[in-house]
């Protein structure tokens, strides 16, 4: 994926799979201008197909590996099952008439993690959201949408939450700012069972919350939300993802993920520590 590209991200497979593509064109010693000419394309394709900025094509793949001299066929027929496998909608695809693409691959980089790190100015992340508080969110952000496609969208945040009790659940670990849970958001009963749940979530052990006291002054994210992602397998790279009223930017240069990822690290080593989080949720939650 290209550093600070804004749009959809592609599936953690096809990054793999596209790695690997560029492994063996190098081993064979080829030029993007001789793969590109084994398959009519221009050299800019073989480029994005690596790069995963495109999606992969059975037949395109099939004749690079035969190419690059890869054999045996049961070799082949393995890299192409993880082609298709790479290809195939993923469960939010039903969900595609209320999806922004830019937000399909974030919800794909989502459910491959084995780690969600996250910094949250403004509300309560999407995987923590009740369904009511969820739905305030949405209305506010989105005043002239329809019922129908509010209520799409909540269901789709609910879905999401699946990969917190899946057999393997990811680390979700996130500092909000004392703004998240002072903001009023819905009715007072929204914002109590909102914290409830927080408080709930404080118990599971794969989800860390630090909350970012006023008390604690300026800090080095003050800039806007943003995600990092960390994934099981090696070939892939650490992704961050920073979000914006229109869409979001997707970093995966070790420089630029590293300098998201410094910033996090501060935040929480200034936070208020991990086991003092269901006190404080407690407190504003009584004074609602």
């Amino acid at each position: 994926m290209a550093t600070g590209q804004t749009g959809g991200a592609p599936t953690a497979l096809r990054v793999v799979l596209g790695r690997r593509l560029q492994d063996l064109r190098e081993s064979a010693g080829l030029s993007y201008e001789q793969a590109a000419r084994a398959l009519d394309v221009t050299h800019a394709t073989v480029r994005r197909m690596e790069k995963a900025q495109v999606g992969l094509k059975v037949p395109y793949v099939e004749k690079l590996l035969r190419l690059y001299g890869v054999s045996p066929q049961q070799e082949i027929d393995s890299f192409l099952g993880l082609v298709r496998e790479a290809n195939r909608p993923g469960w939010w695809h039903r969900y595609r008439d209320v999806l922004p693409d830019w937000f399909s691959g974030f919800v794909s980089l989502e459910a491959e993690a084995d780690q969600i790190r996250a910094y949250e100015p403004h509300y309560v992340p999407g995987l923590l959201q009740t369904e009511a508080y969820a739905a305030a969110v949405l209305r506010a952000g989105m005043p002239n949408a329809p019922s129908e496609e509010i209520d799409r969208l909540v269901a789709l945040r609910m879905a999401r939450q699946d990969l917190l009790v899946r057999k393997q659940p990811p680390l979700l670990w996130v500092v909000m700012d004392e703004t998240v849970l002072r903001r009023p958001v819905g009715r007072p009963n929204v914002m109590r069972a909102q914290l409830s749940r927080l408080i709930e979530v404080c118990a599971c052990p794969d989800v860390r919350l630090q909350v970012m006291p006023f008390s604690a002054g300026l800090h080095p994210a003050m800039y806007g939300p943003f995600h990092l992602f960390r994934f099981p397998l090696p070939e892939l790279p650490d992704v961050a993802c920073a979000e914006s009223l229109v869409g979001a930017a997707y970093f995966d240069q070790r420089d630029d993920v590293s300098a998201f990822r410094e910033a996090l690290d501060r935040m929480c080593a200034q936070a208020a520590p991990v086991h003092r989080t269901e006190a404080l949720l407690g407190g504003i939650r009584k004074e609602i």
